[in-house]
């Protein structure tokens, strides 16, 4: 209902002015016209006639002023050259030229608005009025139409820049959230591959153990379907923990830190895979703590080199190094070494390849850089340095 009232109030107000704009000047030009005609040397009645007649006819054409422009203001020019009631409308048409047409037009238009002005003024001479007194009478009109066209025009054109503005915010507010959204689904993914991909590898390892090793003694087959449980309530737990991150306020959830690395290694080692820690600056510890974006990524890290490593390298013994001080370099190192009794070179693990280039990204984004190559030794080595603030 309020739609189609504004709609009515706006259809309605143009037609309303054009109205006034017909009406008002016919009113001022008769006016003049009778005034006119009771000065002691009045005009004959059938020149007043044709006078009045000419006006109504130019006000009358001032309606179709804004779809012919130009044509309406040369008819209504003409006119006020001989008719004293057309002098108005030719204001108007002047007004509505300034308004619509460009600058040169509107220079035009008011050239030949003083042209008619001192034609009707040679065939109709003013005795009474100095010439001093009735040249600025003359020429004011004919400048405040043009002032106030020009000043119209250039409200509407700042009001139609700034709603270009205004839609163009729009726009880059809306690809902004865009792509706020698509950064936040990559974040999710990025969570979730890191958190799903060291469970499911841990759930992989043992389910192929008990796969594999039918004659496993009943203790051996508990402990693996133990771990088996466990990772898989510990993984529905953590892909909870990221869906509710994201739909929560930021902060509300704790992420895991670097502190946590430690309980990370715990739950690879009870897992069948041999891992040492060398954390020499303590940052596991708390002895020397680090930021909590920083501290983040080197868990992320760990745990997704720990995963690669049981996929790519199972049975391997594993190294995790931490070195560095602050104001220097926080270098985190993950060594995958040759399994016991075999002599086989570990090659470049073969896969997607979608955890080294996540692993790129999070280092890049803190301001780091990612390493990885086969070791001397026929292992492989992935490492992270990172900025460490003082």
């Amino acid at each position: 209902m309020n739609a189609v009232a504004e709609s009515g109030r706006r259809s309605w107000h143009p037609r309303a002015t054009d109205a006034l704009l017909v009406v008002v000047p016919a009113v001022v030009g008769g006016l003049g016209l009778l005034i006119r005609l009771n000065l002691p040397d009045a005009v004959p009645s059938w020149v007043a006639a044709l006078d009045l007649a000419a006006g109504l006819l130019g006000c009358l054409a001032l309606w179709w002023r804004r779809r012919f422009t130009l044509p309406v203001a040369g008819i209504v020019v003409a006119l006020s050259a001989v008719a004293e009631s057309a002098s108005v409308a030719a204001l108007v048409a002047l007004f509505t030229v300034a308004v619509h047409r460009p600058t040169r037009e509107t220079a035009a238009t008011a050239g030949a608005v003083l042209a008619a002005i001192g034609v009707f003024y040679v065939l109709h001479p003013v005795p009474a009025a100095p010439a001093w007194l009735l040249i600025p009478f003359v020429l004011s009109g004919p400048v405040v139409a043009v002032a106030w066209g020009l000043l119209v025009r250039s409200r509407r054109q700042l009001i139609a820049s700034l709603r270009e503005r205004a839609s163009m915010a729009e726009v880059e507010a809306g690809l902004r959230a865009e792509r706020t959204q698509h950064e936040a689904r990559e974040t999710l993914a990025r969570e979730m591959h890191d958190v799903l991909g060291h469970r499911l590898s841990l759930l992989s390892v043992h389910a192929g153990a008990l796969a594999f090793h039918r004659d496993a003694t009943a203790e051996e087959t508990t402990r693996a379907a133990e771990v088996i449980r466990e990772n898989a309530h510990r993984a529905l737990q953590d892909l909870r923990e990221v869906i509710g991150v994201l739909r929560a306020p930021v902060g509300e959830l704790p992420l895991p830190g670097v502190a946590d690395v430690a309980e990370l290694i715990d739950e690879t080692r009870r897992a069948g895979t041999p891992v040492d820690l060398d954390d020499r600056p303590g940052v596991t510890t708390g002895d020397h703590p680090v930021g909590e974006t920083v501290g983040r990524t080197v868990y992320r890290f760990v745990q997704e080199s720990l995963t690669n490593a049981r996929k790519h390298a199972p049975g391997a013994p594993i190294v995790v190094r931490i070195s560095g001080d602050p104001g220097d370099d926080l270098v985190t190192e993950v060594e995958n070494r040759t399994p016991a009794g075999s002599a086989e070179v570990v090659e470049s693990p073969a896969g997607s390849g979608e955890g080294l280039r996540g692993l790129s990204e999070r280092a890049r984004i803190v301001g780091g850089r990612l390493d990885h190559g086969p070791t001397p030794s026929g292992g492989w080595r992935v490492a992270m340095r990172l900025p460490w603030p003082s």
